[in-house]
């Protein structure tokens, strides 16, 4: 064989081999296409039996319908989510770990101490519903009104207390920002979840809660709603009247969704999120939502991505107003 043409044979070798030749795919592509190929590892960040885990295995069964992969849910508790979240962001960004992500939780912790990730580390995937919180005691509490609970935390300074789940989350903003609007001072317990934050609650060992309203919609006989957080009143209690309508001007809720490690690539995001779109659009899936006290969405990646970076810039202005009580 003649050197020139010896030459010209390791040089198409090379290319080939760096993916760059005729007919070649970068990286990522042929993965992306062939995508997924093996099992897949959805996070949970919060206790087992709480929103987040409930709906985890909800979807489970059907991404691995539409994915043709087996879906584990693996638990990473800690933190309020920030343990499950600050895995994520150091996960492989090959699409195969994706993690349940929350707001107002991924925009307040890292704006209140260094948690080991950052707000714009969380990659929104897909936005799947809503929690509105409400302010409830329970039926057997003394307290019958909002008024008849404000007017005790007044005379009684820190001897009301108040369940959320986690520190820095939705449900701890929704507590400082309700303090300060009463102008009276409140003990705040955070919980590991919504699951043991209910479980207390129901055993008498908090005198109030911001519930999500899913859990308060499935205890509905044993709590008495105060008031939604909500603009408008919510659909599963209209005779419960908003904060709002009492001249407590707040509204606080959580968005759940799917998250995925900074660097995956868009081609792979795109077809975990068309997954997640076929589960959303489906009618059944959406009449459960609401029958279990959700709010439902369907947020894709883009708009995600537009959406965290609003509740950001919105959540860092609440944020700096409450510190300064």
């Amino acid at each position: 064989m003649k050197k020139s043409n010896v030459g010209m044979l390791f040089a198409l070798l090379f290319l080939v081999a760096l993916g760059v030749g005729p007919g070649s795919r970068t990286a990522w592509s042929e993965p992306a296409k062939s995508f997924p190929t093996r099992q897949l590892t959805y996070l949970v960040c919060f206790d087992p039996g709480g929103q987040s885990d409930r709906e985890a295995r909800r979807q489970a069964p059907l991404l691995e319908k539409f994915l043709g992969q087996n879906v584990i849910i693996d638990y990473k508790i800690g933190g309020g989510g920030a343990l499950g979240w600050r895995v994520l962001t150091k996960a492989k960004p090959d699409g195969y770990t994706f993690a349940g992500f929350n707001i107002p939780h991924v925009i307040l912790q890292p704006l209140q101490q260094d948690v080991g990730y950052k707000t714009e580390e969380i990659v929104p995937l897909f936005i799947f519903h809503k929690t509105p919180l409400a302010l409830a005691v329970l039926e057997t509490s003394p307290f019958k009104t909002l008024k008849d609970l404000i007017d005790h935390a007044k005379k009684n300074p820190y001897l009301v207390s108040v369940g959320g789940s986690g520190a820095y989350t939705g449900y701890h903003m929704a507590t400082l920002r309700f303090e300060k609007l009463i102008g009276a001072k409140l003990t705040y317990v955070p919980y590991t979840g919504a699951a043991p934050q209910m479980t207390s609650f129901l055993g008498g060992h908090l005198v109030a809660v911001f519930g999500a309203s899913d859990d308060l919609t499935r205890y509905r006989d044993k709590v008495r709603i105060l008031g939604f957080a909500t603009d408008k009143r919510f659909p599963g209690f209209p005779d419960v009247p908003t904060l709002k309508e009492q001249g407590i001007d707040m509204v606080e809720g959580v968005d759940r969704g799917v998250a995925v490690p900074p660097g995956t690539p868009p081609d792979v995001i795109k077809k975990l999120e068309a997954a997640f779109m076929d589960i959303a659009s489906k009618p059944e899936f959406q009449e459960e939502q609401r029958k279990n006290g959700f709010i439902p969405l369907a947020i894709g990646h883009e708009e995600g991505k537009e959406y965290l970076k609003r509740m950001t810039a919105l959540y860092t202005e609440i944020f700096a107003e409450v510190k300064k009580r």
